[in-house]
Parts: structure tokens; C-alpha cells; sequence
């Protein structure tokens, strides 16, 4: 299966417009962002887990990155509600679950594969600083190495924010809204950009609240060829 598999165009999904597709887990539920492979994929989705649903045990072969959207998140490891960003590296498993119901963005098969980093944050209770290089813009570091860096920006309204992606970069609305090329993402809108490409954007009156990965996509052809052999 392929969505939105050529890494070298810039795509906008509105998640928000996108009907949930069943998983084979009962009660749990996605709205696929892009994604090659089957049951085994390098995927970013948008996924609803069900009150009481739950998968079993399970381990994540190509890491699990998340940040919970809506609801609150279970698993054996503690309950992790909206603002969690969790990061479970290659070979780590769990038991995931929300027994009052939950959305998440999560991203599959995309970790270098000798990572072993858990990162387990919760970004209401850490304090974003202001940017040194773009006035009217903040930024709450998540997690950064070698290979990319992930951060939630808060950008004031009536902002202009203006950067390079060099190895492509990845963006997804968490709050407000705002407006890139000929499109405006509104909440749970995501965007990614390819390698060298320019990023121009706008807010309104509202400003916007957004999660940002750069330097995702210069591995990308490893990523793939992992989910084909596994």
C-alpha cells in the first residue's frame, strides 16, 4: 500500500475531512497521512482508539513516535494524556489502550535503527522559550540527535515564519491555524515538505500552535527498504 509515498512533493492533508478506516485491532481506527507497506508500514497516521479498546502486546520493531491529540493514552508504562509526546525506539514493546477513548498522531518505521532513546514528555508542564532567529515564534525542544530535531513551535498571530527545510520537514497543527502556498491548515491539519524546500507561512488573528520534525526524510530510502525486508 502506498499514500502519498513520493517524498519529493510537498502534500497538505486535512485529517480532519478524512473518514476513519477500521484497523485490524476492534475499536481502533485511522486516518492514514502517508504510508508505504501493509500491516507493516512506514506510516504516519491519525489514530482513534475506541473506549476500552486496546491491541495486545506487541513490539515495535521500527520504533513508535506519538503525541496524544485527544484523551488519554495507557499503556504498562502510565497513563499519558493530551500533550504527551512519547517516543518508543526500535525493539521497545508494550501493551497499548485508552480506557476512556483516545487520539493520537503517530509515526511508524521511522527511527535510526540503533536508536534505543524512550522519551516520555508531557508539553503542558514545560516552558517554551523565544525563538532566537523569528520574532513572534517560540519553541518547546522535544527531542533532537544526529538525525533530526522535533519541537512544538507556538507562533504569535499576524506572524510571517520563514525557513529552510534542507532535509525536508514535517508539520502538524495542534491549535489555530495557519497558511503556507495556496493552503491554510486549520487544527489536526498535516504537512510535510520535501528536502530543500522553502517554508513560507502566515497566522491570522488566532496564531497557532504547531508540532514540527526536521530532517525526517534524509534517511527515507532506508526507512522503506527496513519495512520490505522485515
Amino acid at each position: 500500500m502506498k499514500i502519498n509515498a513520493d517524498f519529493d512533493q510537498r502534500v497538505v492533508v486535512h485529517s480532519e475531512q478524512e473518514e476513519w478506516i477500521k484497523s485490524p485491532m476492534p475499536g481502533v481506527y485511522r486516518r492514514p497521512l502517508d504510508r508505504v507497506g501493509d500491516e507493516v508500514a512506514r506510516a504516519t497516521s491519525i489514530v482513534k482508539y475506541a473506549p476500552g479498546s486496546k491491541f495486545s502486546p506487541h513490539v515495535h520493531t521500527g520504533g513508535e513516535e506519538f503525541i496524544v491529540l485527544d484523551g488519554v493514552f495507557q499503556d504498562e508504562h502510565g497513563d499519558f494524556p493530551v500533550g504527551s509526546y512519547i517516543r518508543n525506539p526500535p525493539q521497545s514493546k508494550h501493551t497499548p489502550g485508552a480506557e476512556e477513548g483516545c487520539v493520537i498522531f503517530v509515526k511508524l518505521w521511522q527511527f535510526d535503527p540503533i536508536d534505543r532513546t524512550h522519551v516520555r514528555l508531557n508539553v503542558n508542564y514545560m516552558e517554551p522559550v523565544p525563538h532566537r532567529d523569528h520574532e513572534g515564534v517560540s519553541i518547546t525542544l522535544l527531542y533532537i540527535d544526529d538525525h533530526e530535531r522535533v519541537e512544538l513551535q507556538i507562533w504569535e498571530p499576524n506572524t510571517i515564519v520563514e525557513f529552510d527545510a534542507p532535509r525536508g520537514a514535517e508539520f502538524l497543527v495542534l491549535d489555530g491555524n495557519f497558511s503556507e502556498g495556496d493552503d491554510k491548515l486549520v487544527k489536526h491539519s498535516w504537512m510535510r515538505v520535501p528536502e530543500g524546500a522553502r517554508v513560507k507561512a502566515y497566522t491570522d488573528f488566532e496564531g497557532a500552535k504547531v508540532w514540527i520534525k526536521h530532517g525526517n526524510l534524509q534517511n527515507i530510502v532506508d526507512q522503506i527498504d527496513r519495512v520490505q525486508k522485515s
